[in-house]
């Protein structure tokens, strides 16, 4: 059973940054996509960013492009997520996830996709 552990979330200013992390504890993690979601109050779970195996290539939401950066350290079994020039409307649950490809992340997880338990970043106007 693969764990992923996220941390780095919290209450930030309007505009502020933060970095979220997420380590895996999977031996494949580094032939596995990664990638994050999201998931605000009376909302459903939304797609935010995910990375190919070698970092190669990324994949962004419209909403987050030229803000957010999304990253990964093979040899730490970890994942992160820079967000800048936050808004409120990125206020929400932050989950990391992973799974055998980019595609299946970037169209909202299949039954092979597999999740940490979330981070919460809220951001004050």
């Amino acid at each position: 059973q693969v764990q992923l552990v996220e941390s780095g979330g919290g209450l930030v200013q309007a505009g502020g940054s933060l970095r979220l992390s997420c380590k895996s504890s999977a031996r494949t993690f580094s032939g596995h996509a990664m990638g994050w979601f999201r998931q605000a109050p009376g909302s459903e779970r939304e797609f935010v960013a995910a990375i190919v195996w070698n970092g190669g290539t990324t994949y962004y939401a419209d909403a987050v492009k030229g803000r957010f950066t999304i990253s990964r350290d093979n040899a730490e079994n970890t994942v992160y997520l820079q967000m800048n020039s936050l808004e409120p409307e990125d206020t929400a649950i932050y989950y990391c996830a992973g799974d055998i490809s980019s595609r299946r992340l970037s169209s909202g997880g299949t039954s092979t996709t597999y999740w940490g338990q979330g981070t919460q970043v809220t951001v004050s106007s």
